[in-house]
């Protein structure tokens, strides 16, 4: 179901942000975003000049690249265009990431390490669904694949309890993961 029709009005601004996972060769996993912002209509900008309607204001890109415990091995942060030349220089910030895992608390790290002044907030904003997307990039094939599953311990899927659907007393987790439902029936 789309948005119900609004008011009249004109559309000026667009951030698109395109998030994407990969399994690679080596075993681990990188995850990927890609940000713009375009105005529709032309800008003048201190750094860059005139401005064309549709031309990207920020483009930034972000890779992780993680193992199977969601545990980051590298960072590339970069950032093709921005209003302000000194923009890019805050990119190798994001290599400070290296070594957190994804989970409880991934906000929180990301920042500890690249939040405020210590990076930009655009690409800071980019980490925090890198999460999510991690997890539907990841945990499908790893289910798929039952000779992984038999190996690991029995553990608590760390899902249970972020959100309505997988609340541990809901009919999803009754599903799922039934030796963690606590509903009552």
């Amino acid at each position: 179901m789309a948005l119900p029709e609004s008011f009249p009005r004109k559309h000026v601004h667009t951030r698109a942000i395109d998030y994407r996972g990969y399994q690679r060769q080596d075993g681990l996993w990188d995850i990927e975003a890609h940000m713009t912002d375009t105005k529709t209509y032309e800008i003048k900008n201190n750094w860059r000049g005139k401005m064309k309607a549709g031309e990207s204001l920020h483009e930034m890109f972000l890779r992780i690249t993680i193992d199977d415990e969601f545990v980051i091995k590298d960072v590339i942060a970069i950032t093709e265009h921005s209003p302000f030349e000194i923009c890019p220089n805050i990119a190798s910030a994001y290599k400070s990431l290296v070594g957190i895992q994804m989970g409880p608390g991934w906000r929180k790290a990301i920042r500890l390490k690249v939040g405020g002044i210590q990076g930009c907030t655009h690409l800071t904003e980019l980490l925090f669904p890198m999460a999510t997307v991690a997890m539907q990039t990841i945990w499908p094939l790893r289910k798929k694949n039952t000779n992984n599953l038999e190996n690991e311990p029995k553990k608590r899927p760390t899902i249970i309890d972020t959100c309505h659907a997988w609340a541990s007393d809901s009919s999803v987790v009754k599903e799922n993961a039934p030796e963690y439902y606590n509903g009552t029936d």
